[in-house]
């Protein structure tokens, strides 16, 4: 999952970038709001946590030109500022949730794989196809209730597919989501990866669950 954390404390960008990418998950970090909004309106996100306070442009003004341009991208509010007024202001325009600092890091992780998984119309933490399940809380992967360990970019991309089962996942939409802004990957990596992990998924099983749609991309879906 891709996630944009605008936030003008250094320390705790640093903390929030090294905790999320232990997690899993792919981290781009914006100082102010002005650098915040452009990746927002440039860049594809799972999720945006938004600061209120900061820099050039607020995080209120942030969310709110965003929710103008109808983006639907899910926004968590971490913030110093506790009032209600600030909540309710954030809320209105179009926050999915609201946390204020100090705050526990595994809960920040919790809400923000909620708010993920609601945006994906997703219900359950674990995600069934066929006989395999993905555990998007616990970033476990079974299989015929064989466990399957998987590297980090690895899982991230069977989330993905996951996440959007029965649909097609374009290149372009798995580079988007598992690549923060900065890195010089190669196109093919995306491939690799995925190959590697249709041979840890579907290897020694009769039915293939990942299935290349040729000139579009990859759906993970029930056998036929």
């Amino acid at each position: 999952m891709r996630t944009l954390v605008i936030e003008d404390d250094a320390k705790l960008q640093k903390l929030l970038r090294r905790g999320l990418s232990e997690e899993g998950f792919s981290v781009d970090v914006a100082p102010d709001g002005e650098e915040g909004l452009f990746l927002a309106e440039s860049e594809s996100y799972d999720a945006i946590v938004l600061d209120l306070m900061i820099p050039k442009i607020s995080g209120l003004e942030v969310l709110k030109r965003l929710r103008a341009q109808k983006r639907p991208v899910p926004v968590l509010i971490l913030t110093a500022r506790d009032g209600s007024e600030e909540k309710v202001a954030g809320l209105n325009l179009g926050a999915d949730d609201y946390m204020t600092k100090p705050f526990t890091f595994d809960e920040l992780v919790a809400r923000l794989r909620a708010l993920v998984r609601r945006a994906n119309r997703v219900t359950d933490s674990v995600i069934r196809v066929a006989d395999l399940e993905i555990d998007v809380s616990a970033r476990q992967v079974k299989r015929a209730g064989r466990v399957i360990q998987l590297p980090a970019k690895q899982y991230a991309l069977l989330e993905l597919l996951a996440l959007n089962k029965g649909k097609i996942v374009t290149r372009t939409q798995i580079y988007d989501h598992i690549y923060a802004y900065e890195s010089d990957t190669m196109s093919n990596v995306s491939d690799v990866h995925l190959c590697k992990l249709r041979d840890a998924v579907d290897r020694g099983f009769k039915a293939r669950l990942i299935h290349t749609i040729r000139g579009q991309g990859y759906v993970l879906k029930e056998p036929t």
